[in-house]
């Protein structure tokens, strides 16, 4: 009769894996199996020696857990019994944070389950991040940039790659800005209360309008969207007078600083 001594997965050298994975199962008197039993599953081998047989692990497979194996000769004989680990696989649900600079990128925290056999993260096409995750629901990770970013936009999928299987993409998403820039500012000049457009690119869900003062202060505008190259910012009170500049700020990072002054 079949004795088993090993069980090998080939895709993580160790007694667990996940569904499709190929298992090498080591042992004596194995030349006449004629079946894989995992678990409650009866599987076909995929090669079989005196001292090897080869099978994969079904779909079939359990979510996670243990699961016995063992093998049957055409003769009906099972041998004996060894354990192998299912791993489950990774699962995705949130981010610390919905954006990150296209120029930069950032630091990012990932939440989900299943992770701590993972080895990378995967951030659409932008590229994939080395993780060493240590919790099983979350991990950080720093979001490569995207220097050839053409809209001012660009969502990407956060994916994790664990010994289970990578995450379904496309649940969990994170958007990379591009920097606001302001071309104009109409009127140059005006006091607390006047409405300034502000023309630009980049303005898309902005963050703040600044104005500084020639005093070197700054304070906070109430601004009014108007599309994605323009909006209308009222002068805040409380400025020096004189020359000063403004900025609009989006995830994307803070615009280059235009003059402006208090009258």
């Amino acid at each position: 009769m079949a004795t088993i001594t090993s069980l090998v997965d080939t895709t993580t050298t160790t007694n667990q894996g996940k569904p499709g994975d190929t298992v090498q199962i080591n042992g004596t008197a194995m030349a006449t199996t004629t079946r894989v039993n995992f678990g409650s599953a009866a599987v076909t081998p995929a090669s079989v020696t005196a001292t090897q047989v080869t099978f994969v692990v079904p779909n079939s497979a359990p979510c996670s857990g243990q699961v016995s194996v063992s093998v049957t000769s055409s003769a009906g004989a099972t041998s004996n019994a060894l354990p192998f680990f299912v791993i489950a696989s990774p699962t995705t649900t949130a981010l610390s944070v919905s954006c990150v600079p296209a120029a930069t990128g950032g630091a990012v925290t990932l939440f989900g389950t299943n992770f701590l056999t993972g080895t990378q993260v995967g951030v659409g096409t932008v590229g994939n991040v080395a993780v060493t995750p240590t919790q099983s629901t979350q991990v950080a990770f720093t979001a490569p940039a995207n220097p050839g970013q053409v809209g001012t936009v660009s969502t990407q999928p956060v994916t994790i790659t664990t010994a289970g299987g990578t995450s379904p993409s496309g649940t969990t998403l994170i958007d990379y800005y591009l920097a606001p820039a302001i071309t104009t500012v109409a009127p140059t000049t005006g006091s607390a209360g006047d409405p300034i457009t502000i023309t630009g690119t980049g303005f898309v869900n902005v963050a703040n309008v600044t104005f500084t003062d020639s005093a070197a202060a700054t304070a906070t505008a109430v601004f009014t969207p108007i599309s994605d190259t323009q909006l209308v910012a009222t002068v805040p009170a409380g400025l020096a007078l004189g020359a000063g500049t403004i900025t609009v700020a989006t995830c994307g990072g803070t615009s280059n600083a235009v003059a402006f002054t208090v009258t």
